[in-house]
């Protein structure tokens, strides 16, 4: 130094480079197009990074920023890009090698082109950590208090829409969610019984498999927060070892130096805890403190709703899959498959349904149907409905009736519902199908050569809704009958298959029918795809889903089923039927029979006659087990019985004797009226069969 005490090698007046490396600042030049960083010594020195650790991208600095002020960062210079300004200016923290936290401050000015499109920024980076009384940290804690804030907001509002555990964890995922807060590590632990499950971390990885688990009683800041419901601040990594000696190990590797674990509290007792890891040393002021507190109660509410509705989810899940068929039965002659499928995951349950009610004889009765609504309601009605329609078809009643019996039920229930239902009766002897339908999908029929046609079929109203004013004697759900050939399988669907967002359900069923027609020939095969290659397209409703193919047995011997209308004061109407009766026994090869299958039937027709008013209807078959059926159908719900008749009575003994002269005899409801059957085995040839 001279005299006047000067650095004689400093020029007068200083060089600029000169003045800026004296006092902490180093200039940077950012090319936007192509991406390079250009940092000068004094700036690679202010950010405590050596020339050989920057690779000359904005990427190679963000191991020296603290990572929310970096997300800050980010999105103040997109703001300044974004909205046409020359020049931006920031506060924000970086990170020493020894993990020690200093402020920066950071101006740049932004280069446009004459079309307004930003290509370059220029600056200056400075060590700010002696600027007098921090005006810039202060202003910087002041924006931090008020990004907080939002952060605290935001997340509130979020979590006021999720429905699952699921949803609140993503959202404490999300680095642009809490990560803004400043932590570099989020964990949710939600208490079960005497414990703290942990069930999510994000953003630093300090996840620790070997407390996954910890007792409410164990010495760790999750646990005592839970057990004395006050939130616990941590200022050090002097503290974290001092108090909490068995977490100590697991925190020791990482960069953290303080932390924060909330209790989260619903209705005044804990369902879980918080903890927020930070890089940054001191304690947490008091405005802090209150806006973590407040964080904490917006993610309890969040969790507990979404606990209580995961609750209600797997009750009504449970309940709909108890109100469905526990097994579908085989039924002889037809191959069958079913699927069902709940809402999506964060959707409520439906009720969709299917059912199979074999019905004896080469006969059986489907069903597939849509209880309105997607809750625990719905899904108790659906079983009830399925149930008293499959009361309904044993019983007898013909699929109008079923139906329109059906309807009347779920109106008396008053639960202010409606159901779609489509019922399909199948006689697999002859393929004579019958459908009803009550506002609901056409069935689909795919041919054996795999075409798919849309059975159009004459439908009535919902079930449920008030009846139109019928003119005559008619159900209000007419009966479509056609022929389902051999081969050809019988698709039912409910609209959760076939309906897509933003679309119409023709274009689904379209859809449908096209997987359908190119499908595979097996029904258990056709069934996946028609709900992974349709369904997985479709909205968040539930759906069922029922195939039905009739197999490849030929019509029974004699050109099918003889009926024949029995009215009474009709003399020639037992005649006739005696007559068809004994030919059609000889034609199936029974003939030393025949005089007792007459005679049986004889006595069921006679009885049908005088018993009963209006007459009725005999029918002969043959079934697939090889057996001749009678069958005298009325209207009179009185169930005949045998009794013992003396020597001079004059009636009582016909009963008697088709229980002698048949092999099994019995009576089914029908509807309005009874059936009573007898049945003949007889030898049926192979070649026949």
């Amino acid at each position: 130094m001279d005299q006047r005490g000067r650095t004689p090698e400093v020029d007068w007046p200083a060089r600029p480079d000169l003045s800026l490396a004296l006092n902490r600042m180093g200039t940077f030049d950012w090319d936007l197009d192509s991406g390079r960083l250009y940092l000068d010594d004094t700036a690679l020195e202010v950010l405590h990074l050596r020339p050989e650790q920057f690779d000359g991208t904005p990427a190679g600095l963000r191991g020296r920023v603290v990572p929310g002020d970096g997300a800050r960062l980010d999105g103040r210079v997109a703001r300044a890009l974004a909205d046409g300004r020359s020049h931006y200016g920031a506060y924000f923290r970086t990170l020493r090698e020894d993990g020690a936290a200093g402020w920066t401050h950071l101006q740049g000015h932004i280069l446009r082109d004459p079309h307004g499109r930003a290509y370059r920024v220029i600056g200056i980076l400075r060590d700010a950590d002696q600027d007098p009384a921090e005006p810039g940290a202060t202003g910087e804690r002041d924006e931090g208090r008020r990004r907080m804030t939002g952060v605290v907001e935001r997340t509130t509002a979020i979590l006021a829409h999720a429905r699952t555990v699921n949803d609140v964890t993503d959202v404490l995922k999300d680095p642009e969610a809490l990560g803004h807060l400043g932590a570099v590590s989020v964990m949710l632990g939600i208490v079960d019984g005497g414990r703290i499950h942990l069930v999510a971390e994000g953003q630093l990885g300090s996840y620790v498999p070997e407390i996954e688990y910890t007792r409410i009683d164990a010495e760790f800041p999750m646990s005592e927060a839970v057990r004395t419901l006050q939130p616990v601040f941590i200022a050090s990594r002097e503290e974290f070892q001092r108090r909490y000696p068995l977490l100590w190990p697991y925190i020791e590797p990482l960069a953290v130096r303080s932390g924060v674990y909330l209790p989260l509290i619903a209705q005044g007792r804990p369902v879980g805890a918080l903890g927020l890891l930070y890089t940054r040393d001191g304690e947490f002021d008091a405005e802090e403190r209150n806006l973590l507190v407040a964080l904490g109660s917006g993610i309890a509410q969040g969790l507990q709703r979404a606990m209580l509705f995961e609750q209600e989810h797997d009750l009504a899940e449970g309940l709909q899959r108890a109100m469905l068929p526990r097994a579908i039965p085989e039924v002889p002659g037809a191959l069958i498959a079913v699927r069902y499928r709940a809402a999506r995951v964060g959707r409520d349950i439906g009720g969709d349904w299917y059912d199979v009610v074999p019905l004896g004889e080469g006969r059986v009765g489907v069903t597939i149907g849509d209880v309105e609504g997607h809750d625990t309601d719905a899904a108790a009605v659906m079983g009830q409905l399925r149930i008293v329609l499959r009361a309904y078809v044993l019983e007898g009643h013909t699929p109008g009736t079923a139906l329109a019996r059906a309807s009347a039920f779920l109106r008396d229930l008053a639960t202010e519902r409606f159901a779609t239902c489509t019922y399909a009766e199948l006689d697999l002897n002859t393929g004579m199908l019958h459908v009803v339908r009550a506002g609901h999908l056409d069935p689909v029929v795919r041919r054996g050569d795999g075409s798919c046609h849309r059975i159009r079929v004459a439908g009535g109203l919902p079930l449920g809704l008030p009846p139109r004013e019928q003119h005559g004697s008619g159900s209000g759900y007419p009966v479509t009958t056609l022929e389902l050939h051999p081969g050809d399988t019988l698709l039912l669907c409910t609209d959760g298959l076939v309906e897509r967002p933003g679309g119409d359900s023709e274009t689904g069923m379209r859809e449908f029918m096209e997987a359908a027609e190119h499908g595979p020939a097996d029904v258990e095969e056709l069934a996946d795809v028609l709900c992974d290659l349709v369904g997985d397209a479709g909205g968040g409703d539930d759906m069922a889903l029922l195939l039905l193919r009739r197999r490849g047995t030929p019509a029974p011997r004699g050109g099918g089923p003889l009926r024949q209308r029995l009215e009474p004061g009709d003399a020639d109407g037992p005649a006739m039927a005696r007559h068809l009766i004994r030919a059609a026994v000889a034609a199936w090869g029974a003939g030393d029979r025949a005089d007792e299958i007459e005679l049986a039937a004889d006595e069921l027709m006679t009885n049908a006659l005088v018993h009963t008013d209006g007459g009725g209807q005999v029918a002969l078959r043959l079934t697939a087990a090889g057996r001749i059926r009678i069958e005298v159908e009325d209207r009179s719900s009185a169930l005949p019985r045998r009794r013992e008749a003396d020597d001079w009575a004059v009636s009582g003994r016909g009963l008697l004797l088709v229980e002698r002269l048949a092999d099994a005899w019995g009576v089914e409801p029908r509807g309005a009226g009874k059936c009573v059957w007898c049945e003949f085995a007889v030898p049926v040839p192979a070649d026949a069969r």
